[in-house]
């Protein structure tokens, strides 16, 4: 009797570490990705010390759990002809209405400047002085400002402030060094 609980114990032991393992090694697969989303597989299995299909399968895994939300090119924004700007938006106490919830699910303020030379690189909903910051490309700071005034108006009542920064140069951007470090000498 002794004898079959030890053996219980020491295969859950062993499925502890088999998680572990295999969380280390979607660790490897991610830090890789983050580096060069291009890379090859094969690359990628080299550096992880991985088989190919190992690497293929564990990167369907983490697509399938959504680990993994898609891959991104990291552009030079003014070699896109476009600057980068940062919203800063705190709501006001009014509660939050089903009608307004249903409009952020459905990523109205997306629909509404469709037409316009705007792109959402990132928002996040935050804790602190401000509640949501939103990450944007745009021609100018005249498009930056316009793309405010759509945001009351979509979220009309539910916005108390709006603070527009201006990004003048990237150190980091996902995770990759700008190449263009000598050109930070400018901004200090």
């Amino acid at each position: 009797m002794l004898s079959i609980c030890k053996l219980k114990g020491d295969m859950s032991v062993m499925a502890r570490s088999s998680m572990k393992q295999i969380e280390n090694d979607e660790i490897k697969i991610i830090l890789e990705l983050q580096k060069n989303a291009r890379e090859s597989i094969d690359k990628i299995a080299e550096r992880c010390n991985f088989s190919r299909q190992k690497v293929w399968r564990i990167m369907n895994k983490l697509e399938e759990k959504n680990k993994i939300w898609g891959y991104t090119a990291v552009t030079d924004d003014e070699k896109m002809g476009v600057n980068r700007y940062f919203v800063l938006i705190k709501r006001t106490l009014t509660p939050l209405t089903n009608d307004l919830a249903e409009k952020i699910v459905k990523r109205d303020i997306e629909k509404s400047i469709a037409k316009e030379a705007i792109t959402i690189e990132n928002s996040y909903f935050v804790h602190g002085k401000y509640d949501w910051i939103i990450c944007l490309t745009a021609e100018n700071i005249k498009q930056a400002k316009k793309f405010c005034d759509i945001l009351q108006n979509v979220y009309y009542g539910y916005i108390a402030n709006i603070i527009i920064l201006e990004n003048l140069f990237s150190i980091r951007n996902h995770g990759l060094l700008n190449p263009n470090k000598d050109e930070i000498k400018d901004f200090l």
